[in-house]
């Protein structure tokens, strides 16, 4: 089955009738307890024509003379620089300045990170979270009730037997020690599942380029997403008597916010993320989105190859710092190790249109970047999720994102197929998609880190992928059972496009 192509990754609609399946699910949000962060301006010099920049120079050292006089001459203000890797954040409204400064001795690339001046335009994405119900939670408690050590809603939590991180947490919850940072549309923080293992010192806002370390500048306002609030609570939810449990239901979680109000994750932003939690001692950060605003970012198109350029360097920095980055696979269906693909939606800050690209060499990032931990989706049957893409050599692993309850029926007393998440103002809901199995990941990473606490980043993978429960290939796949194959799935037991090295284990992250 073809996934329709939503403007964005972030609203997945599924059939009428059936669950809304959301990658970055960015939707309208749902009230917040705490008040609204307010968004810090661009930069003083930023206008109705103004574009943003990414300039990239050789790390190590503040931007030479040379380019900051080229900057200015081409209009250019810099709002901030990342010296160690070499990215300068610039506004200009000069549309001749990306061209003009690649000229200038120094200057290895340049590019607008978008299409529509600043700010962006807004988007078109609609549907909501699912909000579990009073009579909903009701029930929950009831059946919590009878589980010994369970939270209420836990036995909602199909995903969480599934990676066998209920066995995991009779051995250990996770250690304090170790922090997952959610890069993403930001983190109620006063949710009551979250507040516990929050870690403010590691949480900031990062929407303009450069961090604003106000304090509840990393919250999602009450018009904006719920997505990343859901994911932390995936990660880290406490295992507290309210609500429900978290896969590391007993390490910190912080908030980096990197979505703007109009949904939008720009590479200056998503730079600044990466740089953020390399410098605060993150042991993993969770990415599910990708870099607006092209689905896939072609490297023979110079604007496009500098966002390339600086996101890879603010990863690859970050990994060396000591973080593992996991990211989501998307969710269109896409076969990412195919000679091409048809992408529909870039760019989408302003006219999107048709393109074909061949996904080796235009990038979704951060997803497809060496290093990250690329994850795909699977449903309550263990199947993939009926919208995750895949592709042989590409996804690494796999866990639980959800899928439409009529394809994959978990089993009582859980009821939906979709996961179970915080949403903010104390609330809790269902979502789906890779944004969600993303966060699955992130969490069983983060018990090998409690484990294995010296462990360096790619020791961390290497356990990840090993303990995996190498899972199969799903040969038909037809899982809307209409007699026609959805996508095809190609390599070994042990490796293959669906399911990477195969299912995430927690149990076995806290046993080896």
């Amino acid at each position: 089955m073809t996934a329709p192509h939503p403007r964005h990754r972030r609203a997945l609609a599924i059939p009428a009738g059936l669950a809304v399946a959301a990658s970055l699910a960015l939707l309208p949000g749902t009230p917040a307890a705490a008040a609204p962060a307010a968004e810090t301006a661009p930069s003083a010099s930023a206008d109705a024509t103004s574009l943003s920049y990414v300039v990239n120079v050789s790390p190590g050292h503040r931007p030479s003379a040379t380019v900051r006089r080229a900057i200015a001459k081409a209009g250019g203000t810099i709002v901030t620089s990342y010296d160690r890797i070499g990215v300068i954040v610039v506004h200009s409204a000069n549309p001749d300045f990306a061209q003009s400064v690649r000229k200038v001795r120094g200057v290895q690339s340049a590019g607008a990170t978008r299409t529509a001046p600043l700010p962006s335009a807004a988007t078109t994405d609609t549907g909501a979270p699912q909000v579990l119900s009073g009579r909903e939670l009701a029930a929950a408690q009831a059946t919590s009730a009878t589980a010994e050590g369970q939270d209420p809603l836990e036995s909602l939590q199909w995903d969480l037997p599934a990676i066998k991180a209920d066995k995991a947490h009779e051995k250990t919850l996770g250690s304090k020690k170790v922090t997952v940072a959610v890069i993403d549309t930001g983190v109620d923080d006063t949710h009551p599942d979250i507040a516990p293992n929050f870690d403010r010192e590691a949480s900031v806002n990062c929407v303009a380029g450069k961090p604003d370390t106000t304090d509840g500048a990393w919250r999602p306002s009450a018009a904006e997403s719920p997505h990343g609030t859901h994911v932390a609570g995936e990660i880290a939810a406490a295992k507290n008597g309210i609500g429900m449990t978290g896969v590391a239901p007993g390490v910190k979680v912080s908030g980096i916010k990197v979505g703007n109000p109009d949904g939008f994750f720009y590479a200056e932003a998503v730079v600044c993320g990466f740089m953020w939690a390399a410098e605060h001692d993150v042991d993993v950060t969770n990415n599910s989105y990708y870099t607006d605003p092209w689905y896939f970012n072609c490297k023979d198109d110079p604007d496009q190859k500098a966002l390339v350029e600086a996101v890879s360097r603010a990863s690859r920095y970050a990994e060396k710092k000591g973080a593992v980055n996991v990211a989501a696979a998307g969710n269109e269906n896409y076969d990412l190790a195919s000679d091409e693909i048809t992408d529909p939606s870039s760019p989408n800050d302003t006219t999107p249109g048709d393109r074909t690209v061949d996904p080796s060499k235009c990038l979704d990032i951060p997803t497809q970047l060496p290093g990250v931990v690329t994850v795909a989706a699977t449903g309550a049957k263990g199947l993939k999720s009926s919208f995750s893409n895949h592709g042989l050599g590409v996804i690494d692993i796999a866990a639980p994102g959800g899928d439409s309850t009529a394809y994959q029926t978990p089993a009582p007393p859980a009821t939906s197929g979709l996961i179970l998440g915080t949403l903010p103002g104390g609330k809790w809901g269902y979502m789906a998609g890779t944004s969600m199995a993303s966060p699955h990941v992130a969490g069983v990473a983060a018990l090998i880190k409690s484990t294995h606490p010296h462990a360096s980043p790619a020791m961390v993978k290497a356990l990840l992928y090993a303990q995996a429960d190498a899972t199969p290939c799903t040969k038909p796949y037809d899982i809307d059972g209409d007699g026609k194959v959805d996508a095809v799935c190609e390599g070994s037991k042990n490796r293959n496009g669906f399911y990477g090295w195969g299912m995430a284990d927690a149990l076995d992250a806290v046993r080896w």
